[in-house]
C-alpha cells in the first residue's frame, strides 16, 4: 500500500521569526540591497594556528582582478564585484537568482598581524588568505637556566 503524503501550506510559509528577521535586516542592516536586489556578502571562515589567520571566502565566478583586499589599522577588507552578463536582450529570462553587484566583507583581527606578508590564493571560487601574525603575538617559550646553586649570605642586613 502506498503511503500518502499530505501537502502542508504552512510548511512551507515562512515562520514569523524569519520574516521579521528578514524585514528588520532588510530594513535597518543593509537596506541598500534591499532596495536594489543586488549585493551580497560572501560567506567566509575565519580560523588561526600558531603562525597565522586563516580566511577563505566563498566567492564563486569572480576572477583575481575583481578582488580588492586591504589591510589597515588592524581591520582587513575584501571587497569585489560580480558582473552580470550582458545577455538580458538576448533571452527571456523566468528567474534570475544569482546575485550580482558589489560587495564589501571586513574583518577585524583580534591581534597584530604582519600586513606585508598577507598571502592569497583564488582556487576554484574559494579566496584562501593567510595572514601572518606579529612575532610579539606569537606564543614562545622562555626557558628557565639553572644556576650553581651558590649559599646565600642573608647576615648583611
Amino acid at each position: 500500500m502506498a503511503n500518502l503524503n499530505r501537502w502542508d501550506p504552512l510548511q512551507d510559509a515562512l515562520t514569523l521569526r524569519e520574516a521579521m528577521n528578514q524585514l528588520l535586516e532588510d530594513s535597518f542592516v543593509n537596506p541598500t540591497n534591499a532596495r536594489t536586489g543586488q549585493g551580497f556578502v560572501p560567506a567566509l571562515d575565519l580560523s588561526e594556528n600558531k603562525d597565522a589567520f586563516l580566511i577563505e571566502a566563498a566567492v564563486p565566478g569572480l576572477k583575481p582582478e575583481d578582488l580588492e583586499i586591504t589591510f589597515e589599522n588592524g581591520v582587513l577588507t575584501i571587497k569585489g564585484q560580480v558582473r552580470q552578463e550582458n545577455e538580458e536582450n538576448k533571452r527571456h529570462f523566468h528567474r534570475i537568482e544569482r546575485r550580482f553587484g558589489s560587495f564589501q566583507r571586513t574583518i577585524n583581527l583580534p591581534t597584530a598581524v604582519k600586513p606585508d606578508a598577507i598571502n592569497a590564493n583564488l582556487t576554484n571560487g574559494v579566496l584562501q588568505l593567510e595572514i601572518p601574525k606579529a612575532e610579539e603575538v606569537k606564543p614562545r617559550r622562555v626557558t628557565v637556566n639553572v644556576s650553581p646553586s651558590a649559599p646565600v649570605d642573608i647576615s648583611k642586613n
